[in-house]
């Protein structure tokens, strides 16, 4: 399904040189600091990574799946609080809009997505929901032209620095489940918007998360997006190419710490040889490759069948879970092949330790993808 295969593989080129070149030396800087350098957030944008997946009508690039497979490979040979930042435009953040909002939300937000001059982030997760989504108690009341919003959401990703938020709130308190929510843009000064105090957080470093609080939100009934009671349905469909998109981060990283593990047992000496002639880290090399292919033949397969049309539900949730418990465990033999040394912070494979723990957790927990994937095998046997 890639469209021109010339023009990907200069757009995967000049990725790739630029997160060699640009984001790897940075690396330290990121975590030290906690935040992204201006300069390569400036960048970032020039190269048109906030728009990699809105239509090119929106002045995005309008990838296909399998394009955006490729691309997140490349973003994940760094860390990935790189990629958090411009990630939300591509997915979370901006898809309910390219699914199912007018043609007035789109031109009024998707270019500004595009470009980078907004960012966007995605308020699902609240205190009390977060695998059971469908029990989210935020409220959004209508009056008259306006409806009033209500509640907390908790650990948003880019809260600290969107410009918007989609927001899932129940505009139906009598339907207790999935129908009872509807999806909602606001904007950050929109009055009744709080932002709590930056989380503090096991790793990734520079990417923010934060609460965001609603009290007496008002906001335009003309940012609906869609119909009352289709925003959960909406989050669903979104997600589905948000899990396939940290497969493909997941293969990235896995092989950056491939790369890693083996350059430093290549130059490691010990019974006077390099390790990487010692059988048992031969094993544990030749286990996180072959784990590493099988992800990326997964995540490029299902890639493919999505941009065909078909339902990738299932396929979707397994390459979320084969990959990021991959990734854990790709990462926990790096560290040991480094020895005493992957655990000092002055190696990258600690960092990366910290880091790639995360993405079994959001977009769907290890355990959400297994009852997703047994659900729908059920349902097809019945």
């Amino acid at each position: 399904m890639i469209r021109d295969q010339e023009t990907l593989n200069q757009l995967i080129d000049v990725i790739a040189r630029f997160v060699r070149e640009r984001l790897v030396p940075a690396e330290n800087q990121l975590a030290d600091e906690n935040r992204l350098p201006d300069d390569i957030l400036r960048e970032m944008k020039d190269l048109g990574l906030f728009g990699l997946t809105i239509p090119e009508e929106y002045g995005g690039l309008g990838l296909t799946m399998e394009e955006e497979i490729l691309v997140a490979i490349e973003l994940g040979r760094t860390s990935p609080a790189f990629r958090s930042i411009m990630g939300t435009n591509n997915g979370i953040g901006s898809a309910a809009v390219v699914f199912n909002g007018t043609e007035e939300q789109k031109q009024k937000y998707l270019p500004k997505y595009a470009s980078g001059e907004w960012i966007s982030c995605f308020c699902l997760t609240e205190p009390e929901a977060g695998s059971d989504a469908a029990s989210l108690r935020t409220t959004a009341r209508r009056e008259g032209d306006h409806y009033v919003l209500n509640g907390t959401k908790r650990f948003i990703t880019n809260a600290a620095v969107a410009d918007t938020f989609n927001v899932m709130a129940r505009t139906n308190p009598d339907i207790k489940g999935a129908r009872g929510i509807s999806s909602f843009i606001v904007e950050r000064d929109c009055p009744g918007i709080s932002i709590g105090p930056v989380d503090k957080k096991m790793g990734q470093s520079g990417s923010l998360t934060s609460d965001v609080i609603f009290e007496d939100c008002k906001v335009s009934a003309e940012n609906l997006i869609g119909a009352e009671g289709e925003g959960f349905v909406t989050a669903m469909k979104v997600l589905d190419r948000g899990r396939l998109h940290i497969s493909g981060v997941s293969v990235g990283v896995a092989e950056r710490l491939i790369k890693d593990a083996l350059d430093y047992a290549l130059q490691r000496q010990q019974f006077g040889k390099p390790i990487a002639e010692q059988q048992l880290i031969q094993a544990m090399l030749a286990d996180s490759q072959t784990e590493t292919y099988a992800a990326r033949c997964m995540a490029l397969e299902t890639a493919r069948k999505r941009d065909n049309g078909d339902s990738v539900s299932t396929e979707s949730a397994a390459c979320k879970l084969f990959s990021t418990e991959m990734v854990g465990r790709v990462a926990d033999r790096a560290v040991q092949i480094h020895g005493g040394s992957g655990y000092m912070s002055e190696f990258a494979v600690e960092r990366f330790y910290r880091d790639v723990r995360l993405f079994r957790l959001y977009e769907g927990t290890s355990q959400i993808q297994q009852l997703v994937i047994a659900r729908n095998m059920i349902r097809a046997a019945k």
